[in-house]
């Protein structure tokens, strides 16, 4: 079975993450950039399908800029065999779209059984590429999924839902994301380490994917505004003089917080 994992190379959120106020974009050289934990649990469900099945090839697949090596090399010494990294400038600030567009295309070219994702990245948050992506390949998506377990033609698991659990499966090849309540990632090993250092990663472009980017002052998506958040004030303090009861039951009506 072949594998795809999708990883992503985000502004460490230990850190305060700031924009560019300019052009809406993380500011990433204000801060530290590491694997996402989401892309190191979804890697772990595809590494611990190929502890049961040694003919699993798994590789890690992401888009970045040269920066990006580094989470595709821990990708490699946690246990993927191969990476595959889309670099271009053109792609600096690509929207969902474009980026959907572009990850479709790489995936095109691996004829992957099953293609693993998180349900969502710590920096944009939007939650939404597992599904583009299945729209664009023509594939099933069983998304948002908190088991998982996969099989020689179906991938199934269950999905937390507002009170409560849903079933879904779908034939292989398909499209999963995982959620955070999937287990920690395994530490890479020195033998894993160093055996990474030799493990090939493929570097492509969007001429070599056969995707044109609209130009830039074309975008697929509009950001309307951006602005920095505001510095936290001072809370109300409701001194207990003998009516804070009633002064705290004033301010949560008055909030429509009761």
């Amino acid at each position: 079975m072949k594998i795809a994992v999708l990883i992503k190379e985000v502004p460490d959120t230990g850190e305060d993450r700031l924009l560019n106020l300019e052009t809406g974009l993380a500011d990433r050289a204000a801060t530290e950039v590491v694997l996402d934990e989401i892309s190191e649990r979804t890697l772990e469900v595809a590494l611990k399908h190929a502890d049961a099945n040694p003919d699993t090839e798994i590789t890690v697949l992401t888009m970045g800029p040269g920066s990006a090596q580094a989470t595709l090399r821990k990708g490699l010494a946690m246990g993927a065999a191969s990476a595959v990294q889309i670099s271009d400038e053109e792609l600096l600030g690509a929207d969902l779209v474009l980026s959907a567009e572009v990850l479709a295309a790489a995936l095109r070219r691996g004829n992957y059984d099953l293609v693993l994702t998180g349900n969502m990245s710590t920096d944009g948050s939007a939650g939404v590429l597992p599904v583009m992506l299945a729209e664009l390949l023509d594939l099933p998506a069983a998304t948002s999924l908190s088991s998982v377990e996969i099989s020689d033609g179906t991938i199934s698991g269950s999905r937390e839902l507002e009170g409560a659990s849903a079933k879904v499966s779908a034939p292989l090849p398909a499209i999963a994301s995982i959620t955070e309540a999937l287990p920690d990632a395994r530490f890479p090993n020195f033998k894993g380490i160093m055996a990474a250092k030799k493990k090939p990663i493929e570097t492509l472009s969007l001429a070599d994917l056969g995707v044109e980017p609209l130009p830039a002052d074309t975008a697929r998506s509009i950001m309307v505004s951006v602005a920095q958040r505001p510095a936290r004030t001072a809370g109300t303090i409701v001194t207990d003089d003998g009516e804070a009861g009633n002064a705290l039951a004033e301010f949560l009506i008055k909030n429509n917080l009761a």
